[in-house]
């Protein structure tokens, strides 16, 4: 037996919580879970987990600094059964909590697990078919959820009687409450042997591929809930929900409001000023958009229907589309021969919005 101080890591006057951290630290990094391709590390696993049931008990661990290994050989005063034979499975309570760590979840969240779904803009408008890979706990599928090794005997808990819960009495209450039962963790039974890959817990780390249904016009910041596909923390409970919150990716061209959809296109200055048609993108396919004479940049244009479905009625939004008039860059002599008389033509017959700009200015100065 080696010294269990050696093994954690600490010292001998190590604190409950310097002894505590040590020990999650070494069973969340040797758990066989993480390192399946390692056959020692299951060995090491039992070893701290032995190391941490002695210092984590003020007795034994009084008894062990006391008396040294002899204290847990057979008729010692550590208990007989040696280091190794641990039946309140103290330590796995705390393996178990450092798994559900590992998710980001707390025992009291009842095994809900929150996962985020990424959509295109296309699939947030039409809906979609989308696989969804996770990891999350379930019965082990190795033993299926007896915590026994194959071919090993489970005996009825003798502390339990087989319950799974214990009664105890607090002096300041006239009644006696139930608490699950530490020896067995309330599964009523205990095997003589445990199970190399969930070591005894009857649930492991599983990889699980689901598929989802995306409604049309779901937005982004949105959540689903599926019932049934969280974790399972005991083998006989039933699993908690999984939580998908939505998230959409930016499109290049296209940009969401409520359940429409903006865009801007660009016109040349002519067909902004003499009107004419430019073929526009919409979710649905390509259309063509009238665009009316003297339009001005930044009206707005809008296509009936071409926006994202409603989830509460009927129909869908509409598309909305910015106009952007394009100043050419490069001119030839004679365009700029033209412009000039263009601009010589309009004379002071300015748009009213200019007009009122100039004044404004005109007041400045």
């Amino acid at each position: 037996m080696r010294d269990p101080y050696e093994i954690l890591g600490v010292g001998r006057s190590a604190t409950e919580a310097e002894i505590k951290l040590a020990f999650r630290k070494l069973a969340i990094l040797h758990h066989p879970d993480r390192n399946q391709d390692a056959p020692e590390a299951q060995a090491r696993f039992k070893e701290i987990n032995a190391a941490y049931q002695i210092l984590s008990d003020p007795q034994k661990r009084a008894a062990y600094d006391r008396f040294g290994e002899a204290a847990f050989r057979p008729g010692g005063v550590g208990g007989a059964g040696g280091a190794s034979d641990f039946g309140d499975f103290g330590g796995l309570d705390s393996i178990f909590s450092d798994l559900l760590g590992a998710f980001g979840l707390r025992t009291s969240e009842g095994g809900h697990v929150k996962k985020t779904l990424e959509l295109t803009f296309e699939e947030s408008a039409r809906g979609a078919k989308k696989e969804l890979a996770y990891e999350r706990i379930d019965v082990c599928g190795d033993c299926h959820g007896r915590g026994a090794a194959p071919g090993a005997r489970v005996d009825t808990c003798a502390a339990c009687g087989g319950r799974g819960r214990m009664r105890y009495q607090q002096a300041f209450l006239p009644i006696a409450l139930e608490r699950p039962c530490t020896t067995c963790r309330g599964t009523g039974s205990i095997p003589s042997a445990r199970c190399p890959r969930c070591d005894g817990a009857g649930v492991a780390t599983t990889s699980r591929t689901i598929t989802v249904d995306v409604p049309a016009g779901i937005e982004p910041g949105s959540s689903r809930t599926l019932n049934g596909e969280g974790h399972r923390l005991k083998p006989h409970q039933p699993p908690g929900d999984l939580e998908l919150l939505i998230d959409v990716a930016p499109h290049p061209f296209f940009r969401r409001s409520g359940d429409d959809v903006l865009c801007r296109v660009p016109v040349t200055f002519t067909q902004a000023a003499l009107g004419g048609e430019v073929v526009v993108p919409t979710l649905g396919g390509k259309v063509k958009l009238k665009i009316p004479a003297s339009s001005q940049p930044g009206a707005v244009l809008r296509i009936r229907g071409q926006g994202f479905p409603h989830r509460l009625r009927s129909g869908a939004g509409d598309q909305l589309v910015e106009i952007s008039v394009e100043v050419p860059e490069h001119l030839t002599d004679r365009a700029k021969t033209l412009l000039r008389e263009l601009g010589d033509e309009l004379g002071e017959d300015a748009p009213a919005e200019r007009r009122s700009l100039l004044e404004k200015l005109k007041e400045l100065f």
